[in-house]
Protein backbone atom coordinates (compact mmCIF):
# COMPACT_ATOMS: atom_id res chain seq x y z
CA UNK A 1 0.00 0.00 0.00
CA UNK A 2 1.70 3.27 -1.14
CA UNK A 3 1.24 6.21 1.06
CA UNK A 4 -0.45 9.70 0.61
CA UNK A 5 2.81 11.44 0.37
CA UNK A 6 4.23 8.90 -1.83
CA UNK A 7 1.26 9.29 -4.50
CA UNK A 8 1.18 13.16 -4.01
CA UNK A 9 4.49 13.25 -5.63
CA UNK A 10 3.79 11.09 -8.58
CA UNK A 11 1.03 13.24 -9.06
CA UNK A 12 2.69 17.03 -8.28
CA UNK A 13 5.41 15.13 -11.28
CA UNK A 14 2.63 15.37 -13.90
CA UNK A 15 2.26 19.15 -13.22
CA UNK A 16 2.70 20.98 -16.84
CA UNK A 17 1.72 24.77 -16.51
CA UNK A 18 -0.72 25.34 -19.83
CA UNK A 19 1.10 27.48 -22.30
CA UNK A 20 1.38 31.52 -21.71
CA UNK A 21 -2.02 33.52 -23.83
CA UNK A 22 -2.51 36.91 -23.90
CA UNK A 23 -5.76 38.04 -22.40
CA UNK A 24 -7.62 41.46 -21.13
CA UNK A 25 -6.34 42.62 -17.67
CA UNK A 26 -10.63 42.54 -16.60
CA UNK A 27 -9.74 38.88 -17.24
CA UNK A 28 -6.30 38.04 -15.43
CA UNK A 29 -7.41 38.33 -12.06
CA UNK A 30 -5.91 35.44 -10.26
CA UNK A 31 -3.82 34.30 -13.25
CA UNK A 32 0.06 34.29 -12.80
CA UNK A 33 1.46 36.99 -15.01
CA UNK A 34 3.84 35.11 -17.72
CA UNK A 35 5.74 38.14 -18.34
CA UNK A 36 7.78 40.95 -16.88
CA UNK A 37 5.81 44.19 -17.14
CA UNK A 38 8.01 46.80 -18.08
CA UNK A 39 6.76 50.72 -17.93
CA UNK A 40 7.05 52.81 -21.19
CA UNK A 41 6.17 56.18 -19.38
CA UNK A 42 6.14 57.61 -16.11
CA UNK A 43 3.47 57.55 -13.91
CA UNK A 44 1.94 60.08 -13.16
CA UNK A 45 2.68 61.17 -16.33
CA UNK A 46 3.04 65.24 -14.99
CA UNK A 47 2.68 67.40 -11.96
CA UNK A 48 -0.42 66.61 -9.98
CA UNK A 49 -2.55 68.04 -7.56
CA UNK A 50 -2.78 65.45 -5.01
CA UNK A 51 -5.83 67.56 -3.30
CA UNK A 52 -8.75 69.89 -3.80
CA UNK A 53 -7.39 73.36 -3.29
CA UNK A 54 -5.50 76.28 -5.02
CA UNK A 55 -2.34 75.58 -6.49
CA UNK A 56 0.43 78.27 -4.87
CA UNK A 57 4.08 79.39 -5.38
CA UNK A 58 5.01 77.84 -1.33
CA UNK A 59 7.47 81.02 -1.22
CA UNK A 60 4.09 83.12 -1.79
CA UNK A 61 2.79 81.84 1.18
CA UNK A 62 5.82 81.00 3.40
CA UNK A 63 5.29 82.30 7.40
CA UNK A 64 1.61 82.82 6.62
CA UNK A 65 -0.51 81.38 10.21
CA UNK A 66 3.02 80.92 12.17
CA UNK A 67 3.65 82.62 15.83
CA UNK A 68 6.40 85.03 14.01
CA UNK A 69 5.68 88.85 14.24
CA UNK A 70 5.52 88.78 10.03
CA UNK A 71 2.81 85.77 10.29
CA UNK A 72 -0.91 86.37 9.93
CA UNK A 73 -3.12 86.18 6.96
CA UNK A 74 -2.50 87.54 3.45
CA UNK A 75 -4.90 87.12 0.12
CA UNK A 76 -3.96 86.36 -3.31
CA UNK A 77 -6.01 86.82 -6.32
CA UNK A 78 -7.41 83.52 -8.23
CA UNK A 79 -6.25 83.85 -11.87
CA UNK A 80 -9.02 80.63 -12.33
CA UNK A 81 -9.86 77.17 -11.99
CA UNK A 82 -8.17 74.41 -13.22
CA UNK A 83 -10.54 70.66 -13.69
CA UNK A 84 -8.81 67.15 -13.50
CA UNK A 85 -8.53 66.22 -17.22
CA UNK A 86 -7.34 69.94 -18.48
CA UNK A 87 -4.95 69.76 -21.69
CA UNK A 88 -4.62 73.66 -22.12
CA UNK A 89 -1.16 74.53 -20.09
CA UNK A 90 -1.66 77.56 -17.76
CA UNK A 91 0.93 80.20 -16.32
CA UNK A 92 1.28 81.11 -12.23
CA UNK A 93 2.42 84.68 -11.76
CA UNK A 94 4.53 85.57 -8.91
CA UNK A 95 1.36 86.15 -5.78
CA UNK A 96 -1.07 84.61 -7.57
CA UNK A 97 -3.27 81.62 -6.89
CA UNK A 98 -5.25 78.70 -8.82
CA UNK A 99 -8.06 76.75 -8.29
CA UNK A 100 -7.39 72.88 -8.94
CA UNK A 101 -9.04 69.66 -8.31
CA UNK A 102 -7.42 66.63 -6.84
CA UNK A 103 -5.71 65.36 -10.30
CA UNK A 104 -5.61 68.53 -11.87
CA UNK A 105 -2.15 69.91 -14.08
CA UNK A 106 -0.20 72.49 -11.80
CA UNK A 107 0.11 75.44 -13.28
CA UNK A 108 4.15 76.16 -14.13
CA UNK A 109 5.98 77.67 -10.92
CA UNK A 110 3.26 76.61 -8.54
CA UNK A 111 4.96 73.99 -6.74
CA UNK A 112 2.51 73.56 -3.64
CA UNK A 113 -1.13 72.90 -3.31
CA UNK A 114 -3.00 74.69 -0.52
CA UNK A 115 -5.86 72.57 1.08
CA UNK A 116 -9.20 74.13 0.93
CA UNK A 117 -9.99 74.17 4.82
CA UNK A 118 -6.69 76.37 4.85
CA UNK A 119 -8.37 79.43 2.91
CA UNK A 120 -11.81 80.81 2.86
CA UNK A 121 -12.66 79.31 -0.49
CA UNK A 122 -12.83 82.76 -2.14
CA UNK A 123 -13.28 82.33 -5.88
CA UNK A 124 -11.89 85.80 -7.13
CA UNK A 125 -9.23 86.12 -4.27
CA UNK A 126 -8.60 83.60 -1.86
CA UNK A 127 -7.53 84.94 2.04
CA UNK A 128 -4.51 81.89 2.99
CA UNK A 129 -4.81 81.21 6.78
CA UNK A 130 -1.92 79.11 6.77
CA UNK A 131 1.26 78.44 4.46
CA UNK A 132 3.05 75.08 3.24
CA UNK A 133 6.23 74.07 2.28
CA UNK A 134 7.40 73.23 -1.60
CA UNK A 135 5.85 69.81 -2.70
CA UNK A 136 3.16 69.95 -0.36
CA UNK A 137 0.12 68.12 -1.62
CA UNK A 138 1.87 67.40 -4.81
CA UNK A 139 2.21 64.24 -6.88
CA UNK A 140 5.22 64.94 -8.81
CA UNK A 141 6.00 63.09 -12.35
CA UNK A 142 7.28 59.20 -12.00
CA UNK A 143 6.37 59.42 -8.07
CA UNK A 144 4.97 56.30 -8.77
CA UNK A 145 6.44 54.25 -11.41
CA UNK A 146 9.19 55.42 -13.56
CA UNK A 147 10.09 54.42 -17.42
CA UNK A 148 11.95 50.95 -17.27
CA UNK A 149 10.65 50.18 -13.93
CA UNK A 150 9.23 46.62 -13.60
CA UNK A 151 5.13 47.29 -12.77
CA UNK A 152 4.41 43.35 -12.46
CA UNK A 153 6.88 40.81 -12.68
CA UNK A 154 6.52 37.62 -14.22
CA UNK A 155 5.67 34.66 -11.44
CA UNK A 156 3.33 37.26 -9.87
CA UNK A 157 -0.36 36.26 -9.04
CA UNK A 158 -2.83 39.02 -10.67
CA UNK A 159 -4.65 40.30 -7.98
CA UNK A 160 -6.77 43.81 -7.73
CA UNK A 161 -3.48 46.05 -7.22
CA UNK A 162 -1.66 44.43 -10.31
CA UNK A 163 -5.31 44.90 -12.74
CA UNK A 164 -4.81 48.67 -11.47
CA UNK A 165 -1.29 49.08 -12.00
CA UNK A 166 -1.65 47.46 -15.27
CA UNK A 167 -4.73 50.24 -16.39
CA UNK A 168 -2.19 52.54 -14.87
CA UNK A 169 0.78 51.95 -17.13
CA UNK A 170 -1.57 51.40 -20.11
CA UNK A 171 -1.16 48.01 -20.56
CA UNK A 172 -4.96 46.65 -21.75
CA UNK A 173 -3.77 43.22 -21.75
CA UNK A 174 -1.18 40.79 -20.18
CA UNK A 175 0.45 37.83 -20.94
CA UNK A 176 -0.92 34.99 -18.40
CA UNK A 177 -0.31 31.03 -17.74
CA UNK A 178 -4.10 30.03 -18.29
CA UNK A 179 -6.26 28.08 -15.96
CA UNK A 180 -5.52 24.60 -17.14
CA UNK A 181 -8.39 23.32 -18.38
CA UNK A 182 -9.75 20.23 -16.57
CA UNK A 183 -12.60 17.23 -18.01
CA UNK A 184 -15.13 15.81 -15.65
CA UNK A 185 -16.99 12.81 -16.54
CA UNK A 186 -18.07 9.88 -14.85
CA UNK A 187 -19.26 5.93 -15.45
CA UNK A 188 -22.09 4.02 -13.74
CA UNK A 189 -25.19 1.91 -15.49
CA UNK A 190 -26.70 3.19 -12.12
CA UNK A 191 -26.58 6.77 -12.68
CA UNK A 192 -29.44 9.20 -14.46
CA UNK A 193 -28.77 12.96 -14.92
CA UNK A 194 -30.20 15.46 -12.31
CA UNK A 195 -32.71 16.03 -15.68
CA UNK A 196 -34.50 13.18 -15.49
CA UNK A 197 -36.23 10.80 -12.56
CA UNK A 198 -34.64 8.18 -11.78
CA UNK A 199 -36.03 4.71 -11.96
CA UNK A 200 -35.82 1.48 -9.74
CA UNK A 201 -31.80 1.04 -9.16
CA UNK A 202 -30.92 4.44 -10.43
CA UNK A 203 -29.56 7.14 -8.79
CA UNK A 204 -28.76 10.78 -9.62
CA UNK A 205 -25.29 11.46 -11.12
CA UNK A 206 -23.98 13.52 -8.10
CA UNK A 207 -20.04 13.14 -9.02
CA UNK A 208 -19.72 15.15 -12.39
CA UNK A 209 -21.37 18.12 -10.93
CA UNK A 210 -19.38 17.81 -7.55
CA UNK A 211 -16.57 17.21 -9.09
CA UNK A 212 -16.86 19.85 -11.53
CA UNK A 213 -17.98 22.53 -8.75
CA UNK A 214 -14.62 21.64 -6.58
CA UNK A 215 -12.51 22.23 -10.24
CA UNK A 216 -13.63 25.79 -10.79
CA UNK A 217 -12.84 26.37 -6.62
CA UNK A 218 -9.83 25.12 -7.14
CA UNK A 219 -8.89 27.42 -10.46
CA UNK A 220 -9.29 25.31 -13.22
CA UNK A 221 -11.66 26.31 -16.09
CA UNK A 222 -14.34 23.26 -16.29
CA UNK A 223 -15.87 21.31 -18.93
CA UNK A 224 -18.42 18.57 -17.42
CA UNK A 225 -18.83 16.39 -19.49
CA UNK A 226 -21.45 13.92 -17.30
CA UNK A 227 -22.13 10.43 -17.88
CA UNK A 228 -20.37 8.51 -20.54
CA UNK A 229 -21.17 5.04 -22.02
CA UNK A 230 -18.63 2.02 -20.90
CA UNK A 231 -19.29 0.33 -24.46
CA UNK A 232 -15.03 0.04 -25.45
CA UNK A 233 -15.31 1.98 -28.33
CA UNK A 234 -17.79 5.03 -27.50
CA UNK A 235 -15.54 5.00 -24.34
CA UNK A 236 -12.15 5.28 -26.12
CA UNK A 237 -13.37 8.08 -28.47
CA UNK A 238 -14.70 9.91 -25.48
CA UNK A 239 -12.13 9.83 -23.15
CA UNK A 240 -9.33 10.45 -26.19
CA UNK A 241 -11.26 13.35 -27.45
CA UNK A 242 -11.27 15.18 -23.72
CA UNK A 243 -7.41 14.03 -23.29
CA UNK A 244 -6.55 16.18 -26.72
CA UNK A 245 -8.43 19.06 -25.42
CA UNK A 246 -7.80 19.56 -21.53
CA UNK A 247 -4.76 19.47 -18.97
CA UNK A 248 -6.51 17.32 -16.65
CA UNK A 249 -9.22 14.51 -16.76
CA UNK A 250 -11.15 13.01 -14.06
CA UNK A 251 -13.45 9.94 -14.41
CA UNK A 252 -15.12 8.73 -11.19
CA UNK A 253 -16.71 5.34 -10.88
CA UNK A 254 -13.36 3.60 -12.54
CA UNK A 255 -12.38 1.86 -9.49
CA UNK A 256 -13.72 -0.79 -8.36
CA UNK A 257 -16.41 -3.93 -10.18
CA UNK A 258 -16.58 -5.42 -13.16
CA UNK A 259 -17.49 -2.30 -15.46
CA UNK A 260 -14.46 -0.19 -14.08
CA UNK A 261 -12.39 -2.83 -15.03
CA UNK A 262 -13.24 -2.64 -18.58
CA UNK A 263 -12.65 0.92 -18.52
CA UNK A 264 -9.10 0.50 -16.96
CA UNK A 265 -8.59 -1.60 -19.79
CA UNK A 266 -9.67 0.68 -22.70
CA UNK A 267 -7.65 3.43 -20.74
CA UNK A 268 -4.68 1.60 -20.98
CA UNK A 269 -4.62 1.58 -24.64
CA UNK A 270 -3.95 5.07 -24.52
CA UNK A 271 -0.66 5.22 -21.82
CA UNK A 272 0.02 4.48 -18.53
CA UNK A 273 -2.60 3.91 -16.36
CA UNK A 274 -2.45 2.25 -12.49
CA UNK A 275 -4.94 1.58 -9.76
CA UNK A 276 -3.51 1.35 -6.63
CA UNK A 277 -4.16 1.04 -2.92
CA UNK A 278 -3.14 4.12 -1.25
CA UNK A 279 -3.05 4.33 2.74
CA UNK A 280 -5.28 6.96 3.25
CA UNK A 281 -9.38 6.89 3.88
CA UNK A 282 -11.85 7.20 2.60
CA UNK A 283 -10.89 6.58 -1.09
CA UNK A 284 -8.30 4.13 -0.24
CA UNK A 285 -8.66 2.76 -3.78
CA UNK A 286 -7.63 5.15 -6.88
CA UNK A 287 -6.45 5.23 -10.41
CA UNK A 288 -3.70 7.82 -11.88
CA UNK A 289 -1.60 7.57 -15.03
CA UNK A 290 -0.75 9.87 -18.11
CA UNK A 291 -2.63 9.29 -21.45
CA UNK A 292 -2.77 10.36 -24.97
CA UNK A 293 0.46 11.72 -26.99
CA UNK A 294 0.74 14.47 -24.47
CA UNK A 295 0.86 12.70 -21.33
CA UNK A 296 -2.08 14.31 -19.93
CA UNK A 297 -2.23 13.36 -15.82
CA UNK A 298 -6.17 11.19 -15.99
CA UNK A 299 -7.15 10.64 -12.17
CA UNK A 300 -9.79 7.43 -12.04
CA UNK A 301 -12.10 8.24 -8.36
CA UNK A 302 -14.34 6.02 -6.42
CA UNK A 303 -18.20 5.86 -7.05
CA UNK A 304 -19.10 7.31 -3.76
CA UNK A 305 -19.30 11.11 -3.60
CA UNK A 306 -17.89 11.53 -0.20
CA UNK A 307 -14.82 9.60 -1.50
CA UNK A 308 -14.59 11.15 -4.62
CA UNK A 309 -14.52 14.71 -3.63
CA UNK A 310 -11.73 14.08 -0.61
CA UNK A 311 -9.78 12.14 -3.13
CA UNK A 312 -10.05 15.45 -5.61
CA UNK A 313 -9.13 17.62 -2.67
CA UNK A 314 -6.16 14.96 -1.77
CA UNK A 315 -5.15 14.52 -5.01
CA UNK A 316 -6.34 16.44 -8.14
CA UNK A 317 -6.44 19.87 -6.31
CA UNK A 318 -2.78 20.41 -5.72
CA UNK A 319 -2.11 19.20 -9.65
CA UNK A 320 -4.50 21.76 -10.46
CA UNK A 321 -2.74 24.42 -7.90
CA UNK A 322 0.88 23.48 -9.31
CA UNK A 323 -0.60 24.24 -13.12
CA UNK A 324 -1.52 27.76 -12.14
CA UNK A 325 2.03 28.54 -10.90
CA UNK A 326 0.62 28.47 -7.03
CA UNK A 327 3.71 27.97 -4.59
CA UNK A 328 1.64 26.50 -1.71
CA UNK A 329 -0.22 23.99 -3.39
CA UNK A 330 -1.98 22.28 -0.40
CA UNK A 331 -4.87 23.97 1.87
CA UNK A 332 -3.72 25.85 4.99
CA UNK A 333 -3.30 23.57 7.81
CA UNK A 334 -3.87 25.04 11.56
CA UNK A 335 -3.70 22.75 14.90
CA UNK A 336 -7.16 22.69 16.71
CA UNK A 337 -8.26 20.80 20.03
CA UNK A 338 -10.69 18.18 19.40
CA UNK A 339 -13.97 18.60 21.00
CA UNK A 340 -15.24 15.21 20.84
CA UNK A 341 -13.37 11.49 20.19
CA UNK A 342 -12.38 10.58 17.00
CA UNK A 343 -11.62 6.94 15.76
CA UNK A 344 -9.49 6.18 12.49
CA UNK A 345 -9.06 3.50 10.67
CA UNK A 346 -5.40 1.73 11.50
CA UNK A 347 -2.66 2.08 8.80
CA UNK A 348 -4.11 4.59 7.07
CA UNK A 349 -4.30 8.60 7.37
CA UNK A 350 -7.81 9.98 7.81
CA UNK A 351 -9.36 12.83 6.19
CA UNK A 352 -12.43 12.94 8.46
CA UNK A 353 -14.99 16.11 8.12
CA UNK A 354 -15.36 18.57 10.80
CA UNK A 355 -16.52 21.79 11.68
CA UNK A 356 -13.46 24.09 12.55
CA UNK A 357 -14.05 27.02 15.13
CA UNK A 358 -12.10 29.42 17.04
CA UNK A 359 -12.15 30.28 20.49
CA UNK A 360 -13.41 34.40 20.82
CA UNK A 361 -11.62 34.84 24.38
CA UNK A 362 -8.33 32.70 23.76
CA UNK A 363 -7.70 32.66 20.14
CA UNK A 364 -7.34 28.58 19.97
CA UNK A 365 -8.95 26.42 17.22
CA UNK A 366 -11.37 23.59 18.24
CA UNK A 367 -13.03 21.18 16.19
CA UNK A 368 -15.79 18.85 16.23
CA UNK A 369 -15.36 15.88 14.20
CA UNK A 370 -18.93 15.08 11.99
CA UNK A 371 -17.85 11.22 11.82
CA UNK A 372 -14.62 9.31 12.04
CA UNK A 373 -15.96 5.82 12.90
CA UNK A 374 -14.48 3.37 10.20
CA UNK A 375 -16.99 2.30 7.84
CA UNK A 376 -19.29 4.25 9.45
CA UNK A 377 -21.10 7.18 7.57
CA UNK A 378 -18.57 7.99 4.63
CA UNK A 379 -20.85 7.80 2.22
CA UNK A 380 -23.05 10.84 3.41
CA UNK A 381 -22.74 13.73 1.43
CA UNK A 382 -25.03 15.94 3.42
CA UNK A 383 -22.32 15.94 6.37
CA UNK A 384 -19.44 16.60 4.38
CA UNK A 385 -21.92 19.76 2.99
CA UNK A 386 -21.68 20.59 6.71
CA UNK A 387 -17.73 20.33 7.20
CA UNK A 388 -15.62 23.66 6.57
CA UNK A 389 -12.51 21.25 7.05
CA UNK A 390 -10.92 18.29 7.25
CA UNK A 391 -9.42 16.61 10.20
CA UNK A 392 -5.95 14.89 9.32
CA UNK A 393 -5.38 11.75 11.70
CA UNK A 394 -1.84 10.24 11.11
CA UNK A 395 -1.68 6.61 9.50
CA UNK A 396 -0.56 5.17 13.00
CA UNK A 397 -3.12 6.53 14.97
CA UNK A 398 -6.53 5.01 16.12
CA UNK A 399 -8.27 7.28 18.50
CA UNK A 400 -7.70 11.12 19.48
CA UNK A 401 -9.53 11.55 22.72
CA UNK A 402 -10.96 14.88 23.36
CA UNK A 403 -9.28 17.66 24.47
CA UNK A 404 -5.98 16.55 21.61
CA UNK A 405 -4.47 18.74 19.25
CA UNK A 406 -5.13 17.37 15.64
CA UNK A 407 -3.69 19.15 12.00
CA UNK A 408 -6.86 20.13 10.21
CA UNK A 409 -7.19 21.10 6.58
CA UNK A 410 -9.60 24.23 6.43
CA UNK A 411 -12.10 24.23 3.62
CA UNK A 412 -11.71 28.09 2.57
CA UNK A 413 -14.86 28.89 0.78
CA UNK A 414 -14.91 31.64 -1.49
CA UNK A 415 -16.91 34.55 -0.89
Amino acid sequence: MRSVEEQQARVAAAAVAPRPVRVAIAESQGLMCAEEVVTERPMPGFDQAAIDGYAVRSVDVLGVGSDSEDGGEISLPVMGVIEAGARTPSRLQPRQAARVQTGAPMPTLADAVLPLRWTDGGENRVRVLRGVRSGAYVRRTGDDVQPGDVAVRAGTIIGPAQVGLLAAVGRDKVLVHPRPRLSVMCVGGELVDVSRTPGTGQVYDVNSYALAAAGRDAGAEVNRVGIISTDPRELRETVEGQVNRNEIVVIAGAVGGAAAESVRTVLSELGDMEVARIAMHPGSVQGFGQLGRDRVPVFLLPANPVSALVVFEIMVRPLIRLSLGKRQPMRRIVQARTLSPITSMPGRKGYLRGQLMRDQDTGEYLVQALGGAPGASTHLLATLAEANCLVIVPADVEEVRTGETVDVAFLAQRG
